[in-house]
């Protein structure tokens, strides 16, 4: 029996789904069959056991594309993604309260996001570069000067006081324990504002073609920029810019972080044992099924044989290093966590401070109203959707946050 099933309308290419055992809603159902009546769609889509109704595409799904793209299917967050090291620590080598820690990693890392206020500096950005951020910024800076020449409205946007900070919703930076009491540090975000307008920008001009031409589209969402003009490659090459820009940001982040562990455990450690840095909101050019396609990954992880890659749960559950099987069924892809089983304000509505308290016992983290969107009953139970994936990827970790700092 496959590990998949299959939905096929009329009209469309087939939908295959690794959802057995987690939930699907019909929403998200309806807007992926929208995205596979697309005409450039190259075999199939397939859907990943995260999956979950989004904004201009499904989350947890992979789109292979010949010939066009769609802009708002890889979205806002571009580059968006995790990394993980491993330390030599062990779990007895943290201090028995760690909310020193988690107040030294917010002093070395700008997380959240203020209030827009006239003459306020947002907290999450730089008030004054540090030196390893314009360190960091240097190989970024040819690549954003040759963007604002062709769209100048990027020198205004949060970029280089964006560099090495969190952001706020449902990104974090996680000091974990795998299965054999080993240290690791975990964290996940994107390309923050510079990314954001970068997609936003064109989404808008995908639209506006869309309306300029008289296509008629199931969603307007799916507004799309045809391979070989002018403004697919400008496209291309500003997402791989901010792609670029996304890798670097966490291992700033990274690195402030390890910083921030060494100044409060004051041990000796290594952290180069194994590090995973991995996009989950991306797009790739890839060969798959004998032609050269356009692999939109919206939270979704790529997963080739061999591969590795992280799979975090919610704020309050395990998350996982994993291997890449090779699956070409999923375009060799996998999920990018749980999936949201709640949208922010449903889970506002609905779970209360007590029980956001209980499901994160035992983990130094915020324990206010403000973050209740993204307690861990939000979201869907990370063994199942590893369950519905057993194809997809091998298990190699488990680890489990004792320490979380969210924006």
């Amino acid at each position: 029996m496959a590990s998949f099933e299959v939905m096929h309308n009329k009209g469309q290419v087939p939908v295959k789904s690794w959802t057995r055992g987690v939930a699907f809603d019909e929403n998200a159902k309806q807007q992926v069959n929208n995205m596979a009546s697309m005409p450039f769609i190259h075999k199939w889509i397939a859907v990943m056991p995260d999956v979950h109704l989004g904004k201009g595409a499904t989350i947890g799904s992979v789109i292979p594309t010949l010939g066009a793209i769609i802009p708002a299917a890889v979205g806002v967050d571009l580059g968006c993604g995790m990394m993980a090291v491993k330390t030599s620590l062990r779990a007895n080598d943290l201090p028995d309260s760690l909310a020193a820690l988690r107040l030294e990693i917010e002093k070395k890392v700008p997380h959240g996001m203020s209030p827009q206020r006239r003459g306020m500096r947002d907290q999450g950005t730089w008030a004054n570069t540090p030196d390893d951020v314009q360190n960091a910024w240097s190989p970024l800076h040819e690549g954003f000067t040759r963007l604002c020449e062709k769209h100048p409205f990027l020198k205004n946007t949060n970029n280089i006081n964006h560099l090495g900070t969190l952001g706020s919703g449902n990104h974090f930076i996680e000091i974990c324990l795998d299965e054999a009491g080993a240290v690791w540090v975990m964290l996940h975000s994107g390309s923050r504002g510079v990314g954001n307008r970068i997609g936003t920008h064109f989404i808008e001009q995908a639209k506006k073609d869309m309306e300029r031409w008289f296509i008629q589209l199931p969603d307007k969402d799916l507004a799309y920029i045809p391979e070989g003009s002018e403004k697919f490659g400008d496209y291309v090459g500003a997402v791989a810019w901010a792609q670029d820009f996304a890798r670097i940001n966490r291992e700033v982040m990274m690195a402030r972080t390890l910083k921030a562990l060494r100044d409060i455990v004051k041990i000796p450690f290594d952290a180069h044992l194994q590090a995973v840095n991995c996009h989950h909101n991306y797009i790739s050019r890839e060969n798959h099924y004998g032609a050269n396609v356009w692999v939109t990954r919206k939270g979704a992880v790529s997963a080739k044989k061999g591969e590795m890659g992280i799979i975090p749960g919610s704020m309050g559950a395990r998350s996982y290093i994993v291997r890449g099987l090779g699956n070409e069924e999923s375009f060799c892809s996998c999920s990018h966590g749980a999936g949201r089983v709640m949208s922010r304000t449903e889970a506002k509505r609905r779970v209360s401070l007590a029980e956001h308290v209980l499901a994160t016992e035992g983990v130094e983290c915020r324990k206010d109203d403000k973050v209740i969107d993204e307690t861990p009953s939000a979201y869907k139970p990370i063994e199942q959707v590893m369950a519905a994936q057993a194809d997809l990827v091998e298990i190699v970790h488990t680890l489990k946050q004792v320490l979380c700092v969210k924006g």
